[in-house]
């Protein structure tokens, strides 16, 4: 083989060994039951805010006298083990002798939520023994909502086996992607208050800074409009005199003040006492 050819052959191995080794690495996520078109959009929406959750993983210890001694592991949308390609996304392993149990798989997925929950529920998981009819094992997972944690206190509540049909595990755990979003607290008012006093605060901050800088102003002139501002009061005076007067504006008052036309010349007499002698 010349090296030309030698060079591309091993160009294309390469090719496809990286290509290879990314199938691989690429977890897989939630499959809904049901053909793809049937998902609904509620659907892909909840499994898109579980998504910050995919990357973290769950444990919990259960043990019960010496019969029972179990280690749960668990991920959302994810497989708990990617190598080995059994879409476990909750599995069972017992402590004693290291038998591992699918409880449920990721490619039957079911999820739905109400206010400030979520449930996420994998079905398909090995099948029961002489429990439940042999029927095949379910996790359902409960989410509920918890402000500022990630997730935590992820536990098993109960397992439900005692039945004919339609057992169960139970788990719960808190997390704030479960929470709804909060809604502001700031009514149109408060706002427009807001907005309002901001603009006031800009006028005045950017008015005095170039009545100083630009201006040149010094003392009360830097206020902007400071001839405005100071006129104000008298504007306003004569404004609600014009608009609240009930009676004709030449109209004579309705008092009379004590003139010196009252006083007369008594006035004069009363003062001579205070001269100097």
């Amino acid at each position: 083989m010349s090296p030309p050819c030698h060079t591309s052959a091993l160009l294309l191995i390469f090719m496809a060994l990286a290509v290879a080794g990314a199938e691989q690495s690429e977890e897989r996520s939630c499959d809904v039951i049901g053909d793809e078109s049937s998902e609904s959009q509620m659907e892909r929406a909840l499994l898109k805010k579980l998504e910050p959750l995919s990357h973290m993983r769950f444990n919990v210890t259960v043990e019960k006298g010496k019969t029972e001694n179990y280690i749960y592991h668990f991920r959302v949308c994810r497989e708990v083990n990617s190598t080995s390609h059994d879409f476990g996304g909750l599995v069972q392993t017992d402590r004693q002798n290291g038998k591992t149990t699918v409880i449920g798989r990721i490619n039957e997925t079911q999820v739905f939520n109400g206010s400030d929950w979520i449930m996420l529920i994998y079905k398909g998981g090995d099948s029961y023994g002489r429990h439940c009819s042999g029927e095949k094992r379910r996790a359902v997972i409960m989410i509920s909502c918890k402000r500022g944690v990630t997730a935590s206190s992820f536990s098993i509540i109960s397992e439900e086996r005692e039945k004919e049909q339609e057992c169960f595990y139970l788990f719960e755990m808190d997390s704030s992607v479960a929470c709804p979003a909060e809604n502001s607290h700031l009514s149109a008012g408060s706002i427009l208050l807001i907005t309002f006093v901001s603009l006031i605060a800009v006028y005045i901050i950017g008015g005095f800074l170039y009545q100083r800088l630009v201006v040149g102003a010094k003392g009360m002139e830097q206020i902007p409009h400071f001839a405005f501002w100071q006129d104000l009061g008298n504007l306003v005076a004569d404004g609600c005199d014009f608009v609240c007067r009930s009676k004709p504006r030449n109209a004579p008052a309705a008092y009379r003040g004590v003139g010196d036309d009252q006083l007369g010349e008594e006035s004069e007499e009363r003062d001579d006492h205070l001269l100097p002698m």
